[in-house]
C-alpha cells in the first residue's frame, strides 16, 4: 500500500474547533444582565410545503442564507455550498468551465440507481441543476437530510432534498435596484508535475531492459537531448471570468415583484474552451381582495459551452526533448518521437486557435423553469387551498466538426461531424390544503397534498464523415455521402414517466415545549410493474425544548436546549424506464452476401422489480448558550437501504446471464457536529465570527445478490464501502538480497530488483518458504472514504472593513491520482512518452519509492503500478479569502445609494496538511469521474479521481455589490 495513505498529518479540525470553544468566548465582553431567557431563535426555516420556526423543527434541516453563499463568488452555487453544511459532501467532477458538481447528502445509498438529491425551486421539483440558478437570486437554501424531513417528497427525496428559495419583493416596498458584479483572472494552481528535458533524457537513457545494452526507446526525428520544451506553457494561459447581475424589486399594498438579468462568462486556461450563460428571472405575487392570492415565478437561461472535447491529456505526454518548431520558426503540424514509433499531431494554444472553421465542439442549452400558483383562504379560519403548477422545458443542442487532417497525423485524414439534441419536458400539478391554527398552548399545522407529475425525455445523435466543406461544419450532415452518415439505434432515446402522490403531514406543538411531526406519503410510479407501482411510507419525529421547562428558568447561560428524534422510511424509484419489460438491441450482420439487421434480447424482463427502500433513524440536540453567542447542533443518524437494484446471476439454461433484481443492502451511519460562535462583537470596533462543521459517514454494503460476498467486476464487497478499490498493497521495492524473491516474484534478479513489491497473503511451508508466487489472490480491498471531513468559516470586521475566509478539510481516505498509476500512461517509466517527475530506483538510489525504469513490465507499465495511484486523501483548504469595504452610508446619502460594498477575493489560495499536495504540488481534490480521461480503463465511473482534466485554478476577483 502506498506510504502516503498511512501518513497521519491532518490537525485541521482541532485547530478550528479551538477557536470556537466557550473558553474563547469568555474573553469577549458579554454582559451577564443581557442574557435573558426570553431571547429565542426566531429564524424561520423552509421545510417543504411550508415554513417553521427553527426552534420548533424536529427533523434534520440545515440552512444556508443567500448572503452567505455570495461570500464565495462563483459560476455555480454548489461551489459556494462546499464546506458549509455537515453531512453534505460536494465534490467537483470536472474543472471545465460550467461543470456541475456531485452532491451527496449523508453518503451514497444506491448501487446502480440515482444518488443525487432532489432540488426544489420555490416549492416545485426542479429538473435542472443548481448551476442554472444565479447566486444573486437566492434568499436561502434549506437542506433536508433525514427521512422524517424528506418523507414529504416521497420517492424523489430518498437522497435528501435541497430547497432553494429565491428573492421576492416586499409588500409596500419602493423600487429597489441592485447590481452585483465581479471580474478577475484565473491562474494556474499548479502545472502537472511532468519531467523537463534533462530529466526525461536521463530517464530514457536509463530505461534499459535486463540483458540489453540499449534503451527501450531512442530519440525520434524531432527529438534532441539539448531541447527542453515546456509543453504546458505552450498550452495554458491565464483566463478571464466575469459576472454581472442587475435586479429590481418592489411592492404595493397588494403585491410585490422581483425582476433580474444576469450574465456570466468564463474562459478556460486551455485554448478555445469557454462557458457563457444568460439568465432572466421574474417573480410576481398579487393579492386579490382578502381571499385570493396569485403568483408566478420564472427562471430562464441560455448557455453556450465551447471546446468541450479539448483537454490536456495528450499534451502532458509529449516528449520534452521534442522541438515543436521548424527551422523558420513556424509550428510543426506533427512530430515523430520514441524512435519513430509515435507520430503525434501537435496540440498547442497556437495550433488550436489557428484552426478557425476547421474545428468546433459546442453545446447550446436553453431552459425555462416556471411556477404558477393560486391560493385561497377558505371560510374556516386557518384553512387555505393552494394550487401549484410547474411547467419546465430544457433543450440542449450539441455539435462537433473536425476538418480534414485536424488532430490526425495523416494530412488527408477525413473530416468528421456529429450533431445531437435532447429535450426534457416536465410538468407537475400539486393540490395543497393547509390548516394552521393556535389554540392557547396548542399549535397545529396540517398539510394534505395530492399531486401528479410527468417527465418526458427525447435524445438523438447522428454523425457523418467526409463533410464536403469546412463551412458546413455540423449544420448540414446530409451534404456528406450517404454511406458516410451514421444513425445508430442506441443513440436515439425516448422515455416518459409519471408519478402520482398523496401526502399528509401534521405538526403539533404544545406550549413551545413538546413537538411532534407525523407524515404519511404514498407514491405510484409508472416505472414499476403492476402490483409494485404503489408504496406508502411513514415518518415520525419528536422534539423536546428543554429550555422552556420551569426547572430551566434560573439557568441563564443556556438560551436553547432542544432534543430531537426521528424515524422514517423513504424509497427510490431507481428503475430505468421500461426496465420491467426487458430490453432488445439491434445488430447488423451478414446474411450470405447481403447485409441485414437482427434483434436480440439484451436484458430479460422482470415484472417484480420494485422500489429501493431506506429506513433512517436520526437523533439530535440543538443548543445556544451565552445569549446565543455560541450555537450549534449534534446529530447521529443511521440509514438502512434495502431491496437495492443490481444484477442477479441466472443459470445458463435460462438463456440469460443475469437479471436486474431487488437484492442488495447498504448502510450509512454517521455523526454531525455544527458550531457557530460570535467571539467578539463590537459594532463600532472589532467583530469576530466563526463557524465549523464536522461529520463522519461510514458507508458499507451489507449484502449482494444470491448471498455473494463480492462482485469484483463492479468493485462491490460486503462489509466495505461502495467506492472501494481492489488492488495489491504496495510495501516497497525489491532489493538485492531480499528473501524469497525467486518464489514470490519469479524472474531474474536483474529484471526484478528495483521493481514494485506487494504484500503476500498466502501461506508458508514448514521451512518458512512461501507456498506460491504472488498472484490475484493477494489483492486487497481498500475503503476509500475519509475518516471525517468538514468545513469552517471566519469573518473579521473592523469599522467598514471586513475579512472573511471559507475552507474545508478531510482526514484519511484514499485519493486516486491516475497520473501516477497505470491508467493515464504518464508514469510508464519506459521513456516512450513524458513521465511524471518521480524519484525512481537506480543502483545509486535504492531507497526510492518508484520502480526502476524499463524493468519488470506488465504491458506498457511497471508491474503493479496501479498501486502507485493511491495517496492519503487528507487536506485542509482555504477555498476563499475575501477583503471587503463597505462605503460609509453618510457618504452615500448624497448619491442616493443605500449601500455599496467593494471586495477583493482570492479562491483556492492555500492548501495545508495534504500529503498529495506536498508530494506533487497539485490540488488534492478530484477533477474527473473514474472512467474519464484515461488511456486505459481501471476505475468505475462513480469513483472520483485526479485525471488529465483541466487543471485547477487560483482566481483573483474584484467585485462590488450596489443597492439604490
Amino acid at each position: 500500500m502506498n506510504r502516503f495513505y498511512f501518513k497521519k498529518s491532518n490537525r485541521a479540525a482541532l485547530f478550528f474547533a479551538m477557536t470556537l470553544l466557550p473558553s474563547g468566548i469568555a474573553y469577549s465582553q458579554v454582559k451577564k444582565d443581557t442574557v435573558i431567557k426570553e431571547n429565542k431563535i426566531d429564524e424561520v426555516v423552509v421545510i417543504g410545503y411550508g415554513t417553521q420556526r427553527k426552534e420548533a423543527v424536529t427533523g434534520s434541516v440545515a440552512t444556508v442564507k443567500g448572503d452567505v453563499l455570495r461570500e464565495v463568488p462563483s459560476a455555480n452555487i454548489t461551489q459556494s455550498l462546499q464546506g458549509r453544511t455537515a453531512g453534505v459532501d460536494i465534490s467537483q467532477t470536472s474543472t471545465k468551465p460550467g461543470a456541475t458538481m456531485q452532491i451527496r447528502i449523508r453518503g451514497t445509498r444506491s448501487l446502480t440507481g440515482d444518488n443525487n438529491p432532489l432540488i426544489v425551486l420555490d416549492g416545485i421539483p426542479f429538473v435542472g441543476s443548481l448551476g442554472d440558478i444565479s447566486s444573486s437570486d437566492i434568499k436561502s437554501i434549506d437542506i433536508l437530510k433525514d427521512a422524517s424531513a424528506t418523507a414529504i417528497y416521497g420517492s424523489r427525496g430518498a437522497n435528501g432534498v435541497i430547497l432553494v428559495t429565491t428573492n421576492r419583493g416586499a409588500k409596500g416596498q419602493k423600487p429597489r435596484f441592485t447590481y452585483n458584479t465581479f471580474t478577475g483572472v484565473q491562474t494556474l494552481f499548479s502545472k502537472y508535475p511532468m519531467m523537463d528535458g534533462p530529466k526525461f533524457a536521463q530517464l530514457r537513457a536509463y530505461a534499459i531492459p535486463a540483458g540489453n545494452t540499449t534503451p527501450l526507446y531512442s530519440n525520434g526525428a524531432d527529438e534532441n537531448n539539448s531541447v527542453n520544451t515546456d509543453w504546458q506553457s505552450l498550452y495554458y494561459k491565464p483566463a478571464m471570468m466575469t459576472s454581472h447581475d442587475i435586479g429590481v424589486s418592489g411592492g404595493t399594498e397588494g403585491g410585490n415583484y422581483n425582476v433580474g438579468l444576469s450574465y456570466f462568462k468564463q474562459n478556460a486556461l486551455i485554448p478555445i474552451q469557454s462557458y457563457e450563460r444568460f439568465a432572466l428571472r421574474m417573480a410576481i405575487d398579487q393579492q386579490v381582495g382578502s381571499v385570493f392570492k396569485f403568483g408566478f415565478t420564472t427562471n430562464t437561461n441560455y448557455s453556450i459551452s465551447e471546446g468541450n472535447g479539448v483537454n490536456p491529456g495528450a499534451v502532458l505526454g509529449y516528449s520534452p526533448i521534442a522541438n515543436p518548431y521548424n527551422a523558420d520558426g513556424s509550428l510543426k503540424r506533427v512530430m515523430s518521437t520514441a524512435g519513430g514509433i509515435d507520430q503525434t499531431w501537435i496540440y498547442t494554444r497556437e495550433s488550436l486557435e489557428s484552426l478557425g472553421d476547421k474545428y468546433i465542439d459546442e453545446t447550446k442549452a436553453f431552459a425555462s423553469y416556471n411556477n404558477l400558483y393560486g391560493e385561497a383562504s377558505l371560510p374556516i379560519k386557518g384553512l387555505k387551498y393552494r394550487l401549484n403548477v410547474g411547467l419546465d422545458f430544457r433543450t440542449s443542442n450539441s455539435g462537433n466538426y473536425t476538418g480534414v487532417g485536424v488532430f490526425n497525423t495523416n494530412p488527408l485524414g477525413p473530416s468528421a461531424a456529429g450533431r445531437g439534441n435532447n429535450q426534457t419536458y416536465h410538468w407537475v400539478l400539486e393540490n395543497l390544503l393547509t390548516y394552521d391554527r393556535t389554540f392557547g398552548k396548542h399549535k397545529i399545522n396540517a398539510v394534505a397534498l395530492y399531486s401528479a407529475e410527468e417527465n418526458k425525455y427525447t435524445s438523438s445523435y447522428m454523425s457523418a464523415k467526409n463533410v464536403p466543406a469546412d463551412f458546413f461544419q455540423y449544420y448540414n450532415l446530409g451534404q456528406s455521402p450517404q454511406a458516410d452518415i451514421t444513425v445508430r439505434p442506441e443513440d436515439q432515446i425516448y422515455w416518459k414517466t409519471g408519478l402520482l402522490s398523496a401526502m399528509g403531514r401534521v405538526m403539533y406543538t404544545y406550549n413551545n415545549k413538546y413537538m411532534l411531526t407525523a407524515t404519511l406519503r404514498a407514491d405510484g410510479s409508472s416505472r414499476l410493474a403492476p402490483g409494485n407501482k404503489w408504496h406508502t411510507y411513514p415518518a415520525l419525529s419528536l422534539g423536546w425544548n428543554v429550555t422552556n421547562e420551569s426547572f430551566m428558568e434560573n439557568i441563564k447561560i443556556i438560551n436553547l436546549l432542544k432534543f430531537r428524534a426521528g424515524w422514517g422510511q423513504t424509497s427510490n424509484q431507481a428503475v430505468d424506464p421500461y426496465s420491467t419489460m426487458g430490453r432488445y438491441n439491434v445488430a447488423p450482420y451478414n446474411f450470405g452476401s447481403a447485409g441485414s439487421t437482427g434483434i436480440y434480447g439484451s436484458q430479460p424482463p422482470n415484472p417484480n422489480l420494485g422500489w429501493e427502500y431506506s429506513k433512517t433513524q436520526n437523533y439530535g440536540v440543538d443548543f445556544g448558550i451565552l445569549n446565543n453567542r455560541l450555537t450549534g447542533s449534534v446529530e447521529y443518524y443511521k440509514t438502512h437501504t434495502f431491496d437495492l437494484l443490481t444484477q442477479k446471476s441466472l443459470p445458463a439454461t435460462s438463456g440469460w446471464s443475469s437479471i436486474v433484481s431487488n437484492v442488495a443492502e447498504t448502510e450509512n451511519k454517521g455523526l454531525e457536529v455544527s458550531l457557530n460562535g460570535i467571539i467578539f462583537d463590537n459594532p463600532d470596533g472589532f467583530t469576530w465570527e466563526a463557524g465549523i462543521n464536522f461529520y463522519t459517514n461510514k458507508n458499507k454494503i451489507l449484502s449482494l445478490a444470491s448471498g455473494t460476498e463480492r462482485d469484483v467486476n463492479n468493485l462491490w464487497f460486503v462489509g466495505h464501502n461502495i467506492n472501494s478499490l481492489y488492488d495489491y498493497q504496495y510495501i516497497g521495492l525489491w532489493q538485492a538480497g531480499d528473501p524469497y524473491q525467486s518464489i514470490l516474484e519469479p524472474g531474474t534478479p536483474a529484471d526484478v530488483i528495483g521493481s514494485i513489491k506487494v504484500l503476500y497473503t498466502g501461506g508458508y511451508n514448514p521451512d518458512g518458504t512461501p507456498v506460491r508466487a504472488i498472484g490475484p489472490d493477494d489483492r486487497q480491498i481498500f475503503d476509500t472514504a475519509p475518516k471525517y471531513q468538514g468545513g469552517f468559516n471566519m469573518r473579521f470586521a473592523y469599522k467598514n472593513f471586513e475579512l472573511s475566509t471559507v475552507g474545508a478539510f478531510q482526514h484519511g481516505g484514499i485519493l486516486v491520482s491516475t497520473i501516477y498509476g497505470s491508467a493515464s500512461y504518464l508514469n510508464r517509466l519506459t521513456g516512450r512518452g513524458n513521465n511524471v517527475d518521480v524519484d525512481y530506483w537506480t543502483e545509486n538510489n535504492t531507497d526510492a519509492y518508484f520502480p526502476r525504469p524499463g524493468r519488470h513490465l506488465s504491458g506498457d507499465n511497471p508491474k503493479y503500478s496501479s498501486t502507485l495511484a493511491m495517496f492519503d486523501a487528507s487536506y485542509l483548504k482555504l477555498r476563499t479569502i475575501t477583503l471587503g469595504y463597505n462605503v460609509d452610508k453618510e457618504f452615500l446619502k448624497d448619491l442616493k445609494v443605500n449601500s455599496l460594498r467593494i471586495y477583493f477575493t482570492v479562491t483556492n489560495p492555500i492548501v495545508l496538511f495534504s500529503p498529495y499536495h506536498k508530494f506533487s504540488g497539485m490540488d488534492p481534490e478530484p477533477n474527473s469521474f473514474g472512467n474519464e480521461n484515461q488511456a486505459v480503463s481501471g476505475y468505475q465511473s462513480r469513483q472520483l479521481v485526479i485525471g488529465t482534466n483541466n487543471p485547477s485554478t487560483r482566481n483573483y476577483l474584484m467585485g462590488l455589490n450596489l443597492t439604490f
